[in-house]
């Protein structure tokens, strides 16, 4: 998730990561180990009986006599605003953070895979790091493991889900099992779909409802590579996508609207109709003002209404045509009326604001509004509409 959802403070006792629900409430003996329990001040229940649960939670500050009264690490956390009971958490030592994984009342749920990644999209969202994670099954295993109610759909990101390999296969064994009436939509470039055998171990694990959405940015394999920085990564994405069709894996392409991509819109829905007409859908994104597009703002930013006709154009493209289509992050009021029909409420809900201009606007409801990261930085161009 994103910092906004980041809990910096001070642990006693924790040697290891956590992965627990929250709780208020003394849970039986046999099922503490899968909680932290949350106190207003832990000097104040020091006298009681906390064996078995994982860690001891409080926005006072913690001290050593907390730690050896209660018997379990004791951890303080600075700010807790939006922590509720039955929440899913991760602490970490060493960095003392408490970062919140999942969220029973939320529909925006996500498994973050790895910070790895095998492209360096010149617009990407979450950069990504270089680092040993060969935990990071065991980790995603656990929180799917504590889920205690199916949610209507998950995510999997990353970083790139598929560098996992083996382990997310199993991953997706256990939202299988455990989760078997949940959707899960996995963000992947699709790179390491070209490997025909990895992708038949996906497709083996018949998920009755996972879809692989995978970024086609051009309709030329040099523009697709520059915006992914990877030489040779347009071929191996069409051949991912072939062999996800013969593995029986569902398909979504994705395309981010910015300056390097918007030109050939058109195009592309050519390419993507005559060659891809396999695939379940297609979504054209407006872009996040995040990671590398705030270094990179020159060279990506483009206002909507400067590519509204080739925006226009691919959506009929595709849309006459029998294929599925969405518009996703852009204000209603910078689409034509003609594509109101396939614009989508697509902003996930901890980081979706609308503007106090939006506020005076009767379409807001069905405006899917801005990033939170667009909040200084938007389109002149947003303005209520009045029907």
């Amino acid at each position: 998730m994103v910092i906004k959802l980041t809990r910096r403070g001070v642990s006693i006792g924790l040697d290891h990561h956590i992965i627990a629900r929250v709780t208020r409430d003394l849970q039986p003996a046999e099922q503490r180990s899968d909680y932290v329990y949350w106190a207003d001040d832990l000097s104040k229940i020091r006298d009681q009986n906390l064996t078995g649960y994982l860690a001891a939670l409080s926005s006072h500050e913690v001290t050593e006599e907390d730690y050896k009264a209660l018997g379990i690490p004791v951890v303080n956390i600075t700010d807790v605003e939006g922590l509720k009971p039955g929440y899913i958490v991760r602490i970490e030592p060493g960095t003392d953070s408490m970062r919140i994984v999942y969220r029973p009342d939320s529909k925006h749920n996500t498994i973050f895979t790895t910070d790895r990644c095998n492209s360096n999209c010149i617009m990407c969202s979450q950069p990504p790091k270089d680092v040993e994670d060969s935990d990071a099954t065991e980790k995603h295993l656990r929180l799917i493991s504590l889920i205690e109610n199916s949610p209507e759909a998950i995510g999997i990101t990353g970083g790139e889900p598929t560098l996992l390999g083996d382990g997310l296969v199993t991953i997706l064994h256990s939202l299988k099992e455990k989760l078997p009436s949940t959707y899960v939509h996995m963000l992947t470039n699709g790179r390491r779909y070209r490997d025909r055998n990895f992708t038949q171990m996906i497709g083996d694990v018949k998920h009755p409802a996972f879809t692989s959405a995978v970024p086609l940015y051009a309709d030329i394999a040099g523009i697709h590579d520059y915006v992914v920085q990877a030489e040779g990564a347009f071929d191996e994405t069409v051949e991912g996508l072939y062999n996800c069709a013969e593995s029986g894996l569902n398909l979504e392409i994705r395309v981010v609207l910015h300056k390097q991509t918007y030109a050939r819109l058109p195009q592309l829905a050519e390419f993507i109709y005559r060659n891809f007409p396999f695939v379940n859908h297609v979504a054209l994104m407006g872009m996040e003002h995040m990671g590398y597009v705030k270094k990179n703002w020159n060279d990506l930013w483009i206002e909507p209404a400067d590519y509204m006709p080739q925006l226009e154009q691919a959506v009929r493209t595709l849309h006459y045509r029998g294929m599925r289509v969405s518009v996703y992050n852009l204000q209603l009021c910078l689409l034509p009326r003609s594509l109101w029909g396939v614009a989508r409420q697509s902003i996930s809900d901890f980081k979706n604001i609308y503007l106090e201009e939006c506020d005076r606007c009767t379409m807001k409801s069905h405006c899917p509004g801005l990033f939170l990261s667009h909040e200084r930085l938007h389109s002149a161009n947003i303005r209520a509409i009045a029907l």
